[in-house]
């Protein structure tokens, strides 16, 4: 016999909901509070003020809007995530599909070598990365960066797709064999389009990858302001005298904009491509 929740119970779940969601939600709220609020203070003394935009300018926002490199520094961050995105989508699916539907000889090696390195922190490959890049002359480029991102993200897509692929059943794609379909049309018309909540999570991981990063992005490409990312380039407005708090929210309202319309357009695809994906190995 299922019983109804009491009263006090019912209110505890909520108080507990509501701290969550208030803790959740507030940094991002400093954040745009700090961003109008009038001079460069990042907290005001005003307890009121904390909490509600009592004070309100919109020079911060004028400023980066007119006054610095903004707009080249997110179509600087939107190039190399998109790109790293397209790029990671192409060889993690095709990588997934290849360890989910054929048996040749290392793949079990292959699988447990890349669980192996996922162990391993990224920030450790950074001094390597930084040498290879050098040698090959894409240190200070996007296209450097663009291919660390994108080496970064394969392991857990590549694992991730593959148990999504390992969800769908091979009958649907020997059922379009036998009425006509070669193996490229079976994986293009049969298996992707079933994939699609799999194939969003890894956009969005390799978008995710080349938008918010810092460390990658300040060393790899370190000048000049025309190349820098959006992330490393807020950051560089800082100096040892004085830090421009407004401006700094201000910009960091505007990166995050991007961000926030893409998760809100792959919303209705991450539960299921994350869950789905973790089924079978």
């Amino acid at each position: 016999m299922n019983r109804k929740p009491r009263p006090a119970a019912m209110g505890c779940i909520m108080v507990i909901l509501v701290a969550g969601v208030f803790f959740a939600f507030y940094p991002v709220w400093f954040a745009i509070l700090a961003s109008g609020r009038p001079g460069q203070s990042l907290y005001t003394l005003n307890l009121v003020g904390m909490f509600l935009p009592v004070e309100w300018t919109w020079v911060n926002y004028q400023t980066m809007l007119f006054d610095s490199d903004l707009w080249i520094w997110i179509t600087n961050s939107l190039k190399v995530a998109t790109t790293t995105a397209v790029i990671s989508i192409i060889i993690c699916t095709s990588a997934a599909f290849a360890f989910a539907r054929f048996k040749f000889w290392g793949r079990a090696g292959g699988l447990t070598f890349m669980l192996a390195l996922q162990t391993f922190p990224q920030l450790l490959a950074l001094t390597a990365i930084g040498m290879i890049l050098t040698a090959l002359g894409l240190y200070g480029k996007h296209m450097g960066l663009i291919l660390a991102y994108t080496a970064g993200t394969l392991v857990f897509s590549t694992w991730n797709l593959k148990g999504y692929f390992d969800t769908i059943p091979i009958d649907l794609e020997e059922a379009g064999m036998i009425d006509g379909a070669g193996p490229v049309q079976s994986f293009f018309m049969i298996a992707l389009p079933l994939a699609r909540p799999a194939l969003a999570i890894t956009f969005l991981l390799g978008f995710l990858a080349g938008w918010g990063d810092f460390a990658f992005a300040n060393i790899l490409v370190p000048a000049p302001s025309s190349l820098k990312l959006a992330t490393p380039a807020l950051y560089s407005m800082a100096n040892s005298m004085s830090v421009p708090w407004g401006e700094f929210a201000a910009g960091f309202v505007f990166v995050a904009i991007p961000t926030i319309i893409l998760f809100m357009y792959l919303q209705r695809y991450l539960q299921s491509g994350l869950t789905l994906g973790g089924v079978k190995g």
